[in-house]
């Protein structure tokens, strides 16, 4: 039996209940956020607590999730997960429960805050060194894909695309630009350089995007934050996927074609060596929030 959070109470998952007039439930009107940890020790908390205060503004919700802090430790405890090799914790908070009507409730409502923790599994090395396919999907998701909203059907639509045409991964195109993923950021090696969509409306700022780009200045990387145009994929060296639970996923095929050589590239494989040194080292580096 899972132990989980709302609203304030460390409960029984079986026991967890949400109204039926929860916003979030009725108009998706909330936000998540999914953090992980390694070996017991939360990877960059502090940029997924900032994303999560940011996304609350944007939204008008009245919620301070620097209380939340001792919650994700523990979630941990009380699953037994602080020893396991990786795990996440899941944090949604919607608007409220209130009477439906489109406009914000006109007198003050209590947030609903729910939380989980759970292991995940990691991609086997031997595994992630065949690469993975992805599929080209129109992007039919709203204009604010910076907010990580709860609000996410056109992701999930995304993504069954993708595997019903047989790959693991979606990735969004728009105006002939190749986005992000359907729950992750792309990146691109164009010329020698690691190349991704600025952080802009268009995409999510994913915390572990902005890792790989330090990563990447850290060793010696040419980067470039730009539009990656979708004819530009045919000539690219290199593809991969990065995000919280995906880490970095290497692509050797898109839409039936495969990237580069059809193998997984050496500035993945720096990359993933890289990370998986800082994680499974257990000396993850301390984040200031900016």
């Amino acid at each position: 039996m899972s132990t989980v959070y709302l609203n304030g109470e460390l409960i029984p998952k079986e026991r967890a209940l949400v109204s039926v007039d929860d916003r979030g439930f009725l108009f998706a009107d909330g936000i998540y956020e999914v953090t992980p940890a390694y070996w017991g020790t939360f990877f960059r908390i502090e940029r997924h607590l900032q994303r999560m205060r940011r996304g609350l503004a944007e939204l008008r919700i009245d919620f301070d999730p620097e209380s939340l802090v001792d919650v994700h430790r523990r979630l941990l405890a009380e699953n037994g997960l602080e020893g396991k090799e990786a795990a996440i914790v899941y944090v949604q908070i919607t608007r409220g429960a209130a009477p439906r009507a489109h406009a914000f409730p006109t007198t003050a409502v209590r947030p609903t805050v729910y939380g989980f923790a759970k292991e995940f599994e990691r991609v086997p090395r031997a595994v992630w060194e065949e690469g993975f396919a992805a599929t080209t999907v129109p992007d039919r998701r709203w204009a604010r894909a910076d907010i990580k909203t709860i609000g996410l059907l056109p992701n999930c639509l995304a993504l069954q695309a993708a595997v019903e045409a047989g790959s693991t991964d979606a990735l969004l195109v728009k105006d002939g630009v190749a986005l992000e993923g359907a729950h992750s950021n792309f990146f691109a090696v164009l010329d020698g350089t690691v190349t991704t969509h600025p952080a802009t409306n268009h995409v999510l700022h994913g915390i572990t995007r902005e890792y790989v780009l330090e990563l990447s200045r850290e060793l010696e990387l040419p980067v470039e934050e730009r539009p990656i145009q979708l004819e530009e994929l045919a000539r690219a060296e290199e593809a991969f996927f990065t995000g919280t639970t995906t880490e970095i996923r290497p692509m050797v095929r898109i839409d039936g074609r495969q990237v580069g050589d059809g193998l997984v590239g050496p500035v993945a494989k720096r990359l993933m060596d890289a990370y998986q040194a800082e994680v499974d080292g257990r000396t993850i580096r301390p984040h200031p929030i900016r």
